[in-house]
């Protein structure tokens, strides 16, 4: 794991959001055992075979998981985004579906 994803994450201004990153976090790293991790664009970036796999975007009021590869993916309605890459915006309170995550994030990065 990148300290400086680490960091990022640990410096977020709301005990949730740091809670659901960690937890967005580990499910990348359990759901791509390989995955490398960077702070590019000023949030956290996962790849996978340099490519991109995954985008932690916190917000002010959310945090945006992105998946990206996502052409093939069929994506619950909550999801935003073009073909390519959706994202899920979790808000305080909400309860993400990890393992949905985790088995469409296994499915997009499977080909990268």
């Amino acid at each position: 794991m990148n300290p400086e994803v680490t960091s990022f994450i640990e410096k977020l201004d709301q005990p949730w959001k740091v809670e659901i990153c960690n937890q967005l976090r580990e499910m990348v790293h359990t759901s791509i055992p390989e995955v490398e991790e960077r702070i590019q664009y000023k949030k956290p970036h996962f790849l996978k075979n340099g490519q991109y796999a995954a985008v932690i975007s916190p917000s002010k009021d959310a945090i945006a998981f992105m998946i990206m590869n996502a052409t093939n993916l069929t994506v619950p309605k909550e999801f935003s985004g073009p073909p390519e890459r959706k994202w899920l915006k979790i808000r305080k309170g909400d309860t993400p579906d990890y393992h949905m995550l985790a088995t469409l994030l296994v499915q997009a990065s499977s080909s990268l």
